[in-house]
């Protein structure tokens, strides 16, 4: 009977065993492969910002034309073409075939003529956004117009009705009041303003706003035409350009460029020339950047640079910031409609393709045609329509993703408008032309700033608490002290997050002083405290139990801080003249913001210190009693047989608790968004904020338009900060490994 019973007991045993490898075993593969499979899905959404931009030829056709193109352009579906033509009329077509409506490729949907009383003399279009024509007449008059696009349903059909739209009636306007003929026009517009730059055929530039005044009879815009004559004007002109928000008017003279002030055309003034043209080379074409801000000048052999305003010493000035390289002599520049990317057009037919913000050369290759006489993007950027001599071809353009490059993501960029490169991270913006930064190096950086601060408030606290508790602490009030401290873990870190930012900044804003005092006298207080007792009369220590000395400390570390918190204002008044922020702001140079570092360190070192303490402290608990016993035996003190044998032993346990804590710290999300002020900058000042990973990704992910460069950025981001806890956890385990083989021998 009792070996019947012995050998089902075996058995069982062996079966609960088996099971219970066998579990842990899969629960263990189960764990890669979820890691394996966030790693590759991340990898999976990312990649596509990184693919080459791809110009595919599509359907190509003729128009029947007699007069000549003067511009074309297509509308945001890529459906429907039109051309501007010398006869004054304009061409709407067909792009593609459609089974619907059975339209073919170059089939001509509407055509008009524009009824004029001049001769043609000079011909203009604003910027893409703006989509606007203009005919100059040798009269002196302008004739504006806009192609536009009405959508209907007949039949349950999608349908596009092409029209025109006079934007200042259809009647010309006149320009030059002496009837001189306009050889040279530059056009654009704002909400309720049309700035119109004209050169005259007797070597007069003219400058004129046209402001509309809606009839409250009528209710019709009626446009009334402002002008002035700018006296210093050069004779050859070349190209002229207005800027999208009608201040600067851009003029190209030869190799020059004079830059006018023209947001008052009664007092218009000449804010900078310059020679514009590269190294042995000279200027061929010019045009404005999506958003009117850059100029990008073309010269003969190849380089294309780009020009815009900074702030410096001497007032405000337009700098090269950048140059571009195409090996082949610059015919046109034209720009997409919102984002900063240009295409280029060359003699010999080459095509390419830049972006300005991420510096990068997106494409360049020959065409089939050997010249291009005309070239138009469309709104969304899938498409080029281009005009050569065999007439119209179509182009598929792939480019989702050009602001996306290693320099863009992590190198210093020279943004529009700042004053030198920097690394910025600001994404969107209510202006769209807004020019989009994507530095990871500011948030990566306060990624690293926020576990920075956080492991320096938390590791002497936690390594400190969980030697004591381990090694001198009683054994009944460790069993209260310890799973005290483990609890803390469970407390949501939304809600340390939550008292940070709204009840810790603004009691450390009120006593900085106070803090600042604390951290000085406190530790001195510890120490001092601790002498004391090794000193006091044996009676009184012996009246407090063995391992129970710490509760000491505890009235007494309560009325320090008292008693800092109650000098903090007298501090303030008598040390910086009852100001502590201004002081530093003011004498020392030191920013401060209510939600800062300090404020990050302490709430989330709250948050970490359960992690840390709990594993330093099983480490150190778990040391052989033997190993110390023998060390006192020897001789040795308490503390020299903690530092020589405990520590050492414990020291791959220490370790791990650390790296652990800082992998909480790294990927930590709420505190930081609830603590700082979420700015991506970069400054190991104590007292600004900052902006880390995870918080940027909670903060833009749910504003973040599905598969935009935006979208995958912060997937991207999410991959580098996987890439930061795992090289964490690996270096971890690796020093870890180390430390059991060196101190295994104790």
């Amino acid at each position: 009977m009792s070996s019947d019973f012995t050998l089902t007991s075996d058995t069982s045993r062996k079966v609960k065993d088996q099971l219970a490898r066998y579990s842990v075993t899969t629960g263990g593969l189960l764990v890669l492969v979820a890691l394996l499979l966030i790693f590759f899905y991340l990898l999976y959404v990312v990649e596509p910002i990184f693919h080459p931009a791809e110009v595919k030829a599509k359907d190509q056709f003729t128009l029947p034309q007699t007069a000549n193109t003067l511009a074309i352009g297509m509308e945001e579906q890529t459906e429907i073409g039109y051309a501007f033509s010398d006869d004054i009329a304009v061409t709407f077509f067909n792009l593609r075939h459609i089974e619907q409506t059975s339209q073919t490729p170059g089939k001509v949907l509407h055509q008009q003529q524009f009824e004029h009383s001049g001769e043609l003399s000079s011909f203009a279009q604003s910027s893409s956004v703006q989509r606007l024509f203009a005919y100059g007449f040798d009269n002196g008059e302008v004739l504006i117009v806009r192609p536009q696009f009405a959508v209907s349903f007949p039949n349950d059909i999608r349908q596009l009705v092409p029209e025109i739209n006079f934007v200042a009636g259809e009647q010309a306007i006149e320009i030059d009041s002496e009837g001189e003929a306009l050889s040279q026009l530059a056009i654009e517009k704002s909400s309720d303003t049309i700035a119109i730059a004209a050169h005259t055929a007797d070597g007069r530039l003219l400058i004129s706003h046209l402001l509309g005044e809606e009839n409250f009879m009528t209710d019709e815009i009626e446009w009334s035409a402002q002008t002035a004559e700018i006296d210093d004007a050069p004779e050859q002109i070349d190209t002229l350009k207005i800027s999208s928000n009608l201040a600067y008017l851009f003029l190209q003279s030869g190799n020059q460029l004079y830059i006018y002030n023209i947001r008052d055309i009664d007092e218009v003034e000449l804010t900078q020339q310059m020679a514009v043209n590269a190294q042995d080379a000279n200027v061929t074409t010019m045009n404005l950047l999506s958003g009117g801000s850059s100029v990008m000048v073309g010269n003969d052999n190849g380089v294309i640079s780009q020009w815009f305003e900074i702030r410096a010493d001497g007032g405000r000035t337009f700098v090269n910031a950048r140059e571009f390289k195409s090996g082949h002599a610059i015919e046109q520049i034209v720009p997409e409609f919102y984002r900063k990317s240009f295409f280029t057009v060359s003699k010999n037919g080459h095509l390419g393709i830049y972006f300005t913000t991420s510096d990068a050369t997106l494409f360049d290759e020959k065409l089939k045609s050997k010249s291009i006489s005309h070239i138009a993007i469309a709104p969304r950027s899938n498409a080029a329509l281009v005009q050569t001599a065999e007439g119209m071809q179509l182009y598929e353009v792939k480019n989702e993703h050009p602001e996306v490059t290693w320099k863009a993501l992590w190198q210093e960029v020279w943004y529009e408008g700042y004053p030198e490169p920097s690394y910025t991270w600001q994404s969107t913006s209510a202006d769209d032309d807004f020019e989009s930064k994507f530095s990871l190096v500011p948030i990566a950086f306060g990624t690293i700033k926020a576990a920075f601060y956080a492991m320096l408030f938390a590791v002497p606290i936690a390594l400190a608490s969980a030697i004591y508790t381990a090694y001198f602490m009683s054994s009944g009030l460790r069993k209260t002290v310890k799973p005290t401290i483990e609890i803390m873990e469970a407390l949501p870190t939304v809600i340390l997050g939550f008292l940070a930012g709204l009840w810790l900044a603004p009691i450390i804003e009120d006593n900085l002083p106070g803090i600042v005092l604390l951290l000085i006298v406190l530790p001195v207080t510890i120490i001092t405290t601790a002498f004391a007792w090794h000193k006091a009369p044996k009676q009184w220590r012996q009246k407090i139990p063995e391992g129970w000395d710490s509760i000491v400390l505890i009235p007494i570390i309560l009325f320090v801080s008292y008693l800092a918190f109650s000098f903090s204002n007298e501090l303030e008044i008598l040390l910086f003249d009852g100001n502590t922020r201004g002081f530093l702001t003011n004498e020392l140079g030191i920013s401060f913001d209510q939600r800062n570092s300090l404020v990050v360190g302490i709430a989330m070192g709250f948050a970490v210190i359960p992690t840390i303490f709990s594993i330093a402290e099983d480490a150190i608990f778990s040391v052989p009693k033997h190993l110390s016993n023998g060390s006192l035996a020897l001789g040795a003190t308490s503390w020299q047989t903690l530092v020589r044998v405990v520590l050492l032993t414990a020291s791959p346990g220490i370790f791990s608790a650390v790296m652990m804590g800082l992998g909480r710290a790294v990927g930590e999300t709420m505190i930081v968004l609830m603590a700082t002020g979420n700015t991506p900058i970069m400054d190991w000042n104590i007292f600004e904020g900052m902006r880390t990973l995870s918080a940027n990704i909670a903060v833009e992910m749910p504003e973040s338009e599905v598969g935009s460069s935006h979208y995958r950025i912060l997937f991207l981001a999410a991959f580098v900060l996987f890439i930061f806890t795992f090289m964490f956890n690996t270096v971890a385990e690796f020093v870890r490994q180390r430390l059991r083989e060196k101190y295994s021998s104790l």
